[in-house]
């Protein structure tokens, strides 16, 4: 029994002489503090300035009149203008073609040949009657003879009349076998040629004006609010009469990018129910540089521009990269301590590569943020650098420190 004690108290002051000699001869551990990596971040220095914000739209150029030349007396075509076929330019007034006209001026005459007989008709039913109305106060007359001398010079006035309204017709009949341009423009399409017969009606041609050009340029509500439009109401004048904001057109025409300039002019009368966009208009005058103020290559209708419209000016604005805007309104700032401290700001405008801030929220100076800097937190310390990728003095001096 005695044996079996023993037994179990050797095994363990066996253990506690092993464990007593591990601790004895056990190696030293070094203790010292984790190292804590601070991130560097690119950061750029805020300088509110004068900014005059712009608005960018596309559209394609059109002209502000379209209208169809149409026949309105019939007859065989017998001269076609140069300037009626397809892409021809002509003046107002220019004569575009010639009907046949031998109908309408015999026509002519033989109006005037019945005017003329009125005319003497007239006067002699003129003296007939002052002749009766003698008679009739002499009572050598009766009263019934001096009312048909009446009647019949009132019916020789009429029949004069009549003559003359007919002698005008001829003569406007005769002057529209002359189909005249109604304002300066060019020839979309032509639609008869000479030998054809033109009915009353019939369309000879389709033009348009090139006294200025038109562009519909279709922008947001939100773009909308950066532009300085007058918006005119019921018993103004319309905003035709305003100077609008000055737009710029830029596209590549005979394999050259060129340049057009022109204003606002007016905006649409609806919102585009399916778009849900605005349409402002925009208008360059003499867009074929008719005129010696006129452009130097020509903007032709169907073109299709890109088009930068000055906006509002904003006295204080920041301009900084996308990158530099987190959760929609908010920057990080790095403070003189190298920490950084969120700062809500009024986002006027965000682009695609840049972002346009108010600058009533940001102080001079203020070093933001503009690197991606994950899990950031308020107040977590950074190592900030310029945007030249140079460290800045502060974040030197802590690190000689």
């Amino acid at each position: 029994m005695r044996r079996r004690l023993l037994i179990p108290a050797a095994i363990l002051s066996l253990g506690i002489l092993g464990f007593s000699v591990l601790m004895a001869t056990r190696a030293e551990v070094d203790r010292t503090e984790a190292s804590v990596d601070v991130p560097i971040v690119r950061t750029i220095a805020v300088e509110p300035a004068p900014i005059r914000l712009a608005v960018e739209a596309h559209g394609t150029v059109e002209p502000p009149i379209e209208s169809e030349l149409r026949a309105q007396v019939e007859g065989e075509v017998v001269w076609v203008s140069s300037s009626l076929s397809p892409g021809g330019f002509f003046e107002a007034g220019d004569v575009l073609a010639r009907l046949d006209d031998t109908d309408y001026r015999h026509e002519l005459e033989a109006a005037r040949a019945s005017r003329d007989r009125a005319e003497s008709a007239l006067s002699v039913a003129r003296r007939e009657n002052e002749r009766q109305k003698r008679l009739v106060t002499e009572s050598a007359a009766s009263v019934a003879r001096a009312d048909e001398a009446r009647d019949a010079y009132r019916a020789a006035d009429a029949e004069l009349r009549a003559a003359i309204v007919r002698v005008s017709r001829a003569e406007h009949d005769l002057e529209r076998t002359e189909l005249v341009a109604p304002y300066a423009g060019r020839t979309r399409t032509k639609c008869v040629d000479v030998g054809q017969f033109a009915r009353r009606g019939d369309a000879i041609a389709q033009l348009y004006s090139i006294a200025y050009a038109e562009v519909p340029l279709p922008l947001s509500d939100r773009e909308l609010a950066f532009l300085d439009l007058a918006h005119p109401f019921r018993g103004t004048v319309g905003s035709d009469g305003a100077e609008g904001p000055r737009v710029t057109l830029r596209a590549e025409f005979a394999g050259v990018a060129n340049e057009w300039t022109g204003r606002i002019v007016r905006t649409s009368a609806e919102i585009d129910p399916r778009s849900r966009t605005v349409t402002v208009v925009a208008r360059v005058d003499d867009p074929y540089g008719r005129s010696p103020s006129g452009p130097d290559v020509p903007l032709p209708v169907g073109l299709f521009v890109e088009a930068r419209i000055e906006g509002r000016e904003v006295p204080e604005a920041v301009v900084l990269p996308t990158t530099a805007l987190h959760e929609g309104d908010v920057v990080y700032v790095v403070d003189d301590d190298g920490r950084v401290r969120f700062q809500r700001v009024e986002v006027l405008r965000d682009r695609r590569e840049e972002v346009v801030l108010g600058g009533g929220r940001l102080e001079r100076a203020a070093r933001v943020v503009t690197s991606p800097l994950r899990g950031a937190v308020d107040g977590m310390r950074v190592r900030p650098v310029d945007s030249m990728g140079e460290a800045e003095p502060a974040a030197l001096a802590e690190q000689g420190a």
